[in-house]
């Protein structure tokens, strides 16, 4: 199927499938802006709500090419309004509440207890929406021994086993090179809305969704939970995998790349490709069980092969015997890749400096209500203005709220 095919009966008057949901969003830093962004990219309209002085990914170091705006901040706030309210003082509070009443959703990620303290928790929502969906995405969660402590996502990587699984089998353990652990949660939490929101639009009932970094890269981690608590060892394998072989890296003549035979019969192709067929029968080589076991001289066969090969070549050929194969690119090899291209993952977007940055396209793909990067980040409280008038408040009222510090 080609593009123009999977979006023939695409609509165009929509933002995508969310269309019509508000969010209220009051996030910093990754794991509730993910969670916002991906709302906002299926077309909710994402209110990020922010201190006068902006959130802190405004004010990383890491900048986007050209631009003076901090690159997180465009890569999770694209497609939302921006409003600064304070929310430390009493008229902050209540244009949040006011905001909050005509909301569909919620979105926090403070330490659990803080918005409590400003006013602006569930309880204070739920006063003045009864049904509102009010997600809460922290490192421990809303309850539990740990749910007071602060927590990053390295923190969670290490609390969670998945840091110690990570790395080489002979190195120190290692987290991982993104952000896993809020990209997760941030998932996990607007799962979690639209879940919510499906029950509410059935039964009339609002409540209180919480995520956590822990809870998320815990579940998501293919059974080893489950595993460690019946007594399994976790090993560390690397590039590999403990129930197929090979599932490694290889090092080819240029590059290198990465296969995974997960049949006998995946075998069978890799060897008649690699013009080694005495290997499909071989005592330590016919069946996965014997592969595992005899995994060195396995992977010494396979890597004899690979050495000897440009990369693109290997690939090639192993693809067209039906071996699961890619070379090991790098992101910069990933942005230049025409199939990424063709699925929209990099859009080319205006910021609000006028400067054009390819921002991440969002993953899924609707034929109906397509989904796009809409607008970078705007600026900060771009949009308080008119989000105000829409409570009712005159320029003046707004001008008065604005001098005394709580917008």
């Amino acid at each position: 199927m080609d593009k123009a095919e999977f979006y023939r009966n695409a609509r165009t008057d929509l933002s995508g499938p969310m269309a019509g949901v508000r969010v209220l969003e009051v996030t910093t830093s990754w794991a509730g802006p993910m969670a916002g962004c991906v709302l906002a990219d299926l077309g909710a309209e994402v209110i990020k709500c922010e201190m006068p002085a902006g959130e802190m990914s405004r004010h990383m170091p890491v900048k986007v090419p050209g631009s003076s705006l901090a690159f997180l901040n465009q890569a999770a706030n694209r497609n939302k309004r921006s409003l600064t309210l304070d929310l430390r003082v009493a008229e902050g509070t209540e244009l949040f509440l006011q905001l909050a009443a005509v909301s569909d959703i919620v979105v926090e990620n403070f330490l659990p207890g803080t918005l409590a303290r400003w006013g602006v928790g569930y309880e204070q929502c739920r006063a003045v929406k009864d049904d509102i969906v009010y997600v809460s995405i922290s490192g421990w969660g809303q309850f539990g021994p740990e749910s007071h402590r602060a927590g990053y996502d390295p923190i969670a990587q290490a609390a969670s086993g998945w840091m110690a699984a990570n790395g080489p089998t002979d190195g120190e353990p290692c987290k991982g090179p993104t952000y896993l652990c809020d990209d997760l949660a941030g998932l996990h939490g607007a799962i979690g809305a639209m879940a919510a929101l499906h029950h509410r639009n059935r039964t009339g009932e609002g409540q209180h969704v919480d995520s956590s970094l822990l809870d998320a890269v815990l579940f998501q981690s293919n059974g080893f939970l489950s595993l460690a608590a019946m007594g399994v060892p976790i090993a560390r394998m690397g590039s590999e995998v403990t129930i197929t072989c090979p599932v490694n890296t290889y090092t080819c003549a240029d590059g290198y790349l990465y296969l995974a035979i997960a049949l006998d019969a995946h075998w069978v192709k890799l060897c008649e490709a690699m013009g080694r067929p005495e290997l499909i029968s071989a005592p330590g080589f016919a069946t996965n069980t014997a592969r595992c076991d005899n995994r060195d001289a396995v992977n010494a066969a396979v890597s004899d092969w690979c050495i000897s090969q440009p990369v693109v070549t290997a690939v090639a050929r192993l693809s067209a015997a039906g071996v699961a194969v890619a070379k090991v690119d790098t992101y910069e090899d990933a942005a230049r890749n025409p199939h990424v291209l063709e699925r929209d993952m990099l859009q080319d977007t205006v910021l609000e400096d006028g400067t054009v940055a390819p921002l991440t396209g969002p993953a899924l793909k609707f034929s109906r209500t397509p989904t796009r990067v809409r607008h970078a980040s705007r600026a900060l409280g771009a949009d308080t203005d008119s989000l105000l008038a829409e409570l009712g408040l005159n320029d003046a009222a707004v001008a008065a709220l604005r001098a005394r510090g709580a917008v």
